[in-house]
């Protein structure tokens, strides 16, 4: 069994649906926290995602000897650097709507594993995806009718929706946008003979 230091519902679908048996115990770490201070100190968006992951992995761990446990976190970041958050409101993800259309930016997606309290595997994975340009008036219409769907994403689509309808171009895995790179993952819990070869 693997333990999901989460509480993304997207994530357990995922793991889930590939027919990994699964708990979720959420990590409660203070993302804003890590994310500011690491911000602050020049971390790359690479390695902020990582830190992210791992320190949901390695709070988990230290509370459930002897379990493999899951980290994950995925982060938006613009042509021009910018990070995107989960939006806090309609108004905050119809800003970062705007701000992605007409352009292409980055999605990175990192899992990491820990066993009693020591990280054994981690992956990061990248997906660049080119928004068509977004008129006003669908940007209002998208949030409104999805909010409820699109408040728990970072880049504010749900790519297995009607997200899909906001890009002219990806290229990457979409496991990766959907938060986890997941086949990177079933490789490892393969090689752990967790899931059978």
């Amino acid at each position: 069994m693997l333990i999901l230091a989460s509480k993304s519902s997207s994530r357990r679908a995922m793991l889930e649906n590939a027919g990994v048996e699964i708990e979720c115990l959420p990590a409660n770490v203070d993302e804003a926290a890590i994310k500011d201070s690491l911000i602050a100190e020049g971390t790359s968006p690479r390695n902020l995602v990582d830190a992210l992951a791992d320190a949901k992995a390695r709070r988990v761990s230290n509370r459930v000897p002897g379990a493999m446990v899951l980290g994950a976190d995925s982060l938006v970041v613009t042509a021009d650097g910018h990070y995107l958050d989960k939006p806090e409101t309609p108004d905050n993800a119809k800003a970062h709507l705007a701000m992605l259309s007409d352009s292409t930016h980055s999605l990175l997606s990192a899992a990491v594993i820990y066993e009693d309290g020591n990280p054994i595997w981690r992956h990061i994975d990248i997906a660049k995806m080119t928004m068509r340009p977004l008129s006003g008036t669908f940007i209002e219409d998208y949030v409104s009718e999805n909010w409820n769907n699109i408040r728990h994403c970072v880049g504010c689509y749900e790519i297995e929706g009607p997200g899909a309808q906001l890009f002219a171009r990806i290229l990457g895995s979409q496991f990766t946008i959907m938060g986890l790179p997941l086949l990177h993952l079933l490789d490892y819990l393969r090689i752990r003979k967790v899931m059978p070869s």
